[in-house]
């Protein structure tokens, strides 16, 4: 009996620590948590330097003779060139466009076949995108009634342009002309022109 004791002690000494270690839960190592992304640079183009490309679009225009007024439509596309300089958050430019036209009026009153711009911009420069107002000169050539004139106007609008990189840009602009007393018919003209531009910069 005496014997039978002290195998069973030792047998609860020797198994206490097993015991005890698997109630003991183990400490999990530390999590080390992982670094925040970089944030992605934003890109920041240059845009000072001459540049030259194309574009094509729609035009709507309305002629008034102070007794009927006549609408047209039609395409319009053509090349532009200029230059701009970068002053940090601003660009400022010049440039030239011309546009073959075929905007046909309603009940074949004529049409207009070309228009040619003079251009100053202004715009805000957002790293890839240029957010501008654009205004000057424009020359416009009509048919009217088989007769073909010309004349000196003026034209408004705004554009946003985005750079897809170093050398190209694409843009969507929509300008306003006007053309008071169309070569001295008295028939007061206004064209408006939705177009997409690609642009090379060189």
């Amino acid at each position: 009996m005496k014997t039978l004791l002290i195998a069973s002690a030792a047998a609860a000494t020797l198994a206490a620590p097993v015991f005890a270690g698997s109630l003991t839960p183990v400490a999990p190592d530390p999590v080390v948590p992982a670094p925040a992304p970089a944030p992605m640079p934003v890109a920041s183009y240059d845009w000072t330097g001459f540049y030259g490309g194309a574009q094509f679009g729609w035009g709507m225009a309305t002629a008034d003779d102070g007794t009927t007024e006549e609408d047209g439509d039609g395409i319009l596309g053509g090349i532009h060139a200029g230059y701009d300089w970068d002053l940090g958050n601003y660009v400022l430019g010049v440039g030239l466009d011309y546009d073959a036209a075929d905007i046909q009026f309603d009940n074949n009153l004529g049409s207009i076949d070309s228009v040619a711009r003079a251009r100053l911009r202004a715009g805000y420069d957002a790293g890839s995108w240029l957010i501008y107002g654009v205004g000057g000169a424009a020359h416009a050539d009509a048919s009217i009634s088989g007769t073909d004139y010309s004349d000196m106007g003026w034209f408004a609008g705004g554009g946003v342009e985005y750079r897809v990189n170093e050398n190209v840009s694409v843009a969507g602009e929509a300008l306003y002309h006007g053309f008071d007393d169309f070569d001295d018919t008295g028939v007061d003209a206004s064209a408006t022109t939705l177009q997409g531009r690609v642009t090379y910069r060189f």
